[in-house]
């Protein structure tokens, strides 16, 4: 019997060995056909934290569309003896063929939120588990971190510098979830040909070091890319380079980077020399292991943008969001969707089929996340959106949508949010006990 070709790039084998062997054993008993409802959520945020920001949606999307094994995946794990013949047979024709709802790209999230209910037979939807949570952990912890960032920075641009600083496919993904959360660019090439993320960048130390006197790299760039440029000066002496840039680019000069020492002091300190040299308008940008709380402490320096990388790439010291996929519904003997949960001490989970709601006040400001068991009444702006429906996807949407979602939601958060000290979440949650 022919199948469907396998897309390429299957996510098939981003799983956990202990997947198949649960399938393997619930498709021996019968079990696997058994619908089920499985939910990722996290029990609680990264300690502190106020509020998380949901990340990775899309591409889940294509994660979920290219889980097909291929033939060679297949010979592998029967070769391996990771399964037996019957379900390797099984993953060779494998589709996911179910529904699946969640929060959209960009959207918050708070404690027990149903960031993805995923609907199918056990066997089908219960091999998804790690590949989702990868995702999610990952990008979620990136924007959520990046979301504070952009706060801290008002109207001043955030630009996402953390590729060296972290595996080659996880810089991408984190240049894709810091755009999500407000970061205006990303050093990343990649992140720009796979997604759309606006890139940016024109010399390290390096190239200064290269030539024979800093002017000389200086002209050299210039030549190259325009007055419009930024040029670095700390190579050196920063006020000497800054008086040798504005000689050579003249007062058009489009910015300057400082990469080091004390960033408030010498902004102040550049900006003055640049006015006197009658470049008013030459943004000062900013980088050095940036993170929320140093950005706003330049609040009130004369900087015009921040490059942020180790920080930003690792969580902001919170590199995982802690979520989970666990199984909530699942069909009893005779067919009857029946709830399912976890009893383990600090481990436990709510069973049933979920939704879940924003309240807001007369104002418009968040006060709770409202979670309920489907079909049960609630107030306040609806949260989950079908992403699958019989196994293709409809909750595609461009990245501008899931930033400009962001941008929306967090508005919508009480003004405590916006406090970088570690608290309670900003709003409760309301959820089935």
């Amino acid at each position: 019997m022919s199948r469907d070709p396998v897309p390429s790039g299957s996510t098939a084998l981003l799983t956990d060995h202990y997947e198949l062997t649960m399938l393997q054993a619930a498709l021996a008993d019968g079990t696997g056909d058994r619908a089920s409802v499985f939910e990722l959520f996290g029990r609680r945020l990264p300690s502190g934290r106020r509020y998380g920001v949901v990340a990775g949606v899309q591409r889940a999307l294509d994660a979920i569309e290219a889980f097909r094994f291929t033939d060679e995946q297949v010979d592998f794990l029967r070769s391996e003896q990771i399964v037996d013949d019957r379900t390797a047979d099984w993953l060779a024709s494998y589709r996911f063929g179910g529904d699946v709802r969640g929060y959209p790209e960009g959207e918050i999230y708070f404690e027990h939120s149903p960031l993805l209910v995923v609907e199918g037979t056990f066997a089908e939807a219960v091999v998804l588990e790690t590949v989702l949570l990868s995702i999610y952990n990952h990008d979620a912890a990136i924007a959520s971190a990046a979301s504070r960032m952009t706060w801290a920075a008002g109207e001043r641009p955030c630009i996402e510098m953390g590729s060296r600083r972290t595996h080659e496919e996880a810089a991408v993904a984190a240049a894709r979830a810091a755009y999500v959360a407000g970061f205006a660019s990303t050093s990343n090439l990649e992140a720009r040909r796979r997604y759309g993320v606006p890139t940016g960048g024109t010399s390290a130390h390096s190239f200064t070091l290269l030539h024979d006197t800093e002017r000389d790299a200086f002209v050299s760039q210039v030549e190259s890319l325009g007055a419009g440029t930024t040029l670095l000066v700390d190579t050196y002496d920063i006020a000497e380079a800054v008086r040798t840039g504005v000689e050579v680019a003249g007062p058009g000069l489009g910015a300057v980077r400082i990469d080091s020492g004390d960033l408030a002091d010498l902004a102040h300190r550049v900006r003055a020399q640049l006015d006197d040299l009658g470049a008013k308008d030459t943004r000062i940008i900013v980088t050095s292991d940036l993170d929320e709380w140093a950005i706003a402490g330049l609040a009130s320096a004369p900087v015009d943008g921040y490059g942020v990388g180790t920080r930003l790439v690792t969580g902001s010291g919170k590199p995982t969001c802690g979520l989970v996929y666990k199984l909530v519904a699942r069909a009893d003997d005779a067919g009857t969707m029946v709830p399912v949960a976890k009893k383990s001490a600090d481990k436990a989970s709510v069973g049933g089929r979920k939704t879940a709601h924003r309240r807001l006040d007369a104002s418009g400001s968040a006060t709770a996340e409202v979670v309920t068991l489907d079909g049960s009444p609630s107030d306040g702006r609806d949260l989950v959106v079908p992403l699958v429906s019989a196994g293709e996807v409809v909750g595609r949407e461009s990245l501008d949508a899931s930033r400009e979602r962001h941008a929306r939601a967090r508005a919508e958060l009480p003004i405590i949010a916006r406090q970088l000290q570690p608290g309670d979440p900003v709003i409760p949650t309301e959820h089935p006990s």
